[in-house]
């Protein structure tokens, strides 16, 4: 690009998010982003190139879309939002982005002149309210994977891309720019940063991997326990072939943030590490940062081999793996070697373990026939009857499930048995986020149908109004289920377990909990168009469920209120 004395930062902005190969800027509007506006009006009446903007209502809406989108296609975008208030507003959704792993640069302003200086007046607000000491990278440090303040317009478009290079290498997250307004409104001189590119791997080394190998081979009862191996590019698919190369059974936690491992496969051994604590004699920990709870609980005779690229986690406060092997390259090609290494194996051995694994298996699956069977049969709407309805009506459809329960959460991911990469994500951070998360997820997906699964009270904490617009506006159709309760029922169990026979015990005052006065969840939807049911009985509920997949498929969001019995 050659100089040219109409740009600004704005321009600046816009040409860095081009370089670093952002496909949308996910806005929640600021006042500071007049320069970035013009410039894409300017860019959009000449046929420049230019990311799509996006224009939401809501600070939570902007991050959690581009959280949604990053799990899909695992780069980073822009993410725009107002001053220190909008970047505190937006807080708890990055933070969420810092968990889930996710690449983003989120971007907010200050003003650094307040008026006493000559040219552009960035207004009285900057100088009474908007303004924080430390200036709003500051406060953006601790949730951020990297966090600092771009001072010179002439190092702004370098600032994004290495902003976004940041952001996109292990442990990925997001990472945060403070663009002050006058640096948004100096002229540039054309200086555009040079186009990203998709970052290296690393590679355990055949010395590193070879003895990991002959453990394994030498293993009797090996497991492996993982959280977000398929939150790799490739590794859903390499854990599977390694753990079919190797007959080891795989145990996805309770804390696994997406679907690492086809949950019908004779190989997946639940959500329980218990049954493997005093057997095991080999615990493979597959980007798995948390995996023992409490973290002082370990396997009493296992070895421990950690399988990844971070193993230590820098935003994690305590974290405890007893590692007695790492391998940190990139997951997918360390597991690439240990499948290739899947030889000269204890053929008794491996048939012992396979045959307890196929009586697990076996057990599993009976299990949930019965559940469900027991569920079919009951009065009211259970849960479990739910997620196996919904497991039913998505069949062969390629359909995403993002979840944001909490008491259901487990009954979702056992009954919706997702089994295909990049099929199940939950929402990871503080309740609120879901249903902005799954549009970002249906904007990357395409038409691949997208399902929120939600309980009541997240449903209350979401910005449901400004997610509905967006839905509209950017034609983001998804299928809400709400698993209703009426209850904060995850709340009330603290206060049983440490008080159970105190005074809330005594005389039935359980507070922090009741969610009956609430309206009609579904009504909420009413206003955009939407298509809504409530449902409180089981014969109505897969009528319900299929007019309102049929509404999705035919482009309308559908939000669907289940009155569970539990």
């Amino acid at each position: 690009m050659t100089n040219n004395p109409r740009t600004d930062g704005g321009d600046a902005v816009v040409s860095a998010f081009n370089a670093a190969g952002a496909d949308y800027v996910f806005c929640s509007s600021g006042s500071e982003w007049a320069p970035v506006w013009e410039a894409l009006a300017r860019r959009h009446r000449d046929g420049e190139p230019a990311p799509r903007y996006l224009d939401l209502t809501h600070e939570t809406v902007a991050v959690g879309m581009a959280t949604g989108y990053g799990l899909i296609e695992r780069r980073p975008q822009g993410v725009l939002l107002h001053a220190a208030p909008g970047l505190l507003q937006g807080s708890m959704a990055v933070h969420g982005a810092l968990l889930a792993g996710v690449p983003m640069v989120v971007a907010s302003s200050e003003s650094t002149t307040y008026g006493d200086a000559p040219g552009h007046d960035p207004g009285g607000q900057w100088y009474r309210n908007l303004s924080i000491v430390g200036g709003p990278h500051g406060i953006a440090q601790p949730f951020t994977k990297w966090s600092t303040e771009a001072a010179s317009v002439h190092t702004l478009p370098v600032m994004i891309t290495r902003a976004a290079e940041l952001a996109r290498r292990a442990p990925a997250g997001p990472a945060y720019l403070n663009i002050p307004l006058e640096i948004l409104l100096e002229e540039w001189d054309g200086r555009a940063a040079k186009p990203v590119v998709p970052p290296g791997s690393t590679h355990s080394s055949p010395e590193e991997v070879d003895p990991v190998a002959q453990l394994i081979r030498e293993a009797a009862n090996p497991v492996i326990v993982t959280e977000t191996a398929g939150r790799e590019a490739g590794g859903f698919e390499a854990l599977v072939a390694f753990a079919e190369a190797w007959n080891i059974p795989v145990v996805e936690p309770d804390s696994a943030v997406c679907g690492n491992f086809p949950r019908t496969h004779p190989l997946h051994a639940g959500s329980d590490i218990g049954p493997w604590m005093d057997t095991a004699d080999l615990v493979l920990l597959v980007n798995c940062r948390a995996p023992f709870y409490p973290p002082s609980r370990r396997p009493s005779k296992a070895r421990i081999v950690v399988i990844d690229e971070v193993p230590q986690r820098p935003h994690v406060v305590y974290q405890v793996l007893f590692a007695d092997t790492y391998l940190e390259g990139n997951v997918a090609n360390t597991l690439r070697q240990l499948t290739k290494r899947a030889r000269d194996l204890d053929e008794r051995a491996v048939e012992v373990r396979r045959a307890a694994q196929e009586e697990r298996h076996a057990a599993e699956e009976s299990a949930i026939a019965a559940a469900e069977t027991k569920a079919a049969e009951a009065k009211g709407v259970d849960p479990v009857l739910v997620a196996a309805t919904l497991r039913r009506l998505v069949h062969g459809q390629d359909a995403i499930v993002v979840d944001e329960t909490i008491t259901h959460s487990r009954v979702v991911k056992r009954h919706l048995r997702t089994a295909d990469p990049d099929s199940y994500f939950y929402v990871q951070g503080g309740l609120g986020q879901g249903i902005a998360v799954a549009l970002g997820v249906k904007l990357a997906a395409g038409e691949r149908p997208v399902v929120l699964t939600i309980g009541d009270g997240a449903f209350t904490y979401n910005p449901v109004i400004p997610s509905y617009d967006a839905s509209n506006a950017y034609e983001l159709p998804l299928l809400i289920v709400v698993f209703n309760n009426r209850v904060y029922k995850s709340m009330n169990l603290n206060h049983r377990r440490f008080y159970p026979d105190g005074a809330a015990a005594e005389t039935g005052e359980w507070l922090g909990t009741d969610l009956h006065r609430l309206p009609r969840l579904a009504a909420f939807a009413e206003p955009f168009g939407m298509h809504t049911e409530t449902v409180d009985t089981s014969e109505a509920l897969a009528p319900a469920l299929e007019r309102a997949l049929k509404a999705v498929a035919e482009g309308t969001t559908a939000v669907v209120d289940v009155l569970v019995t539990r």
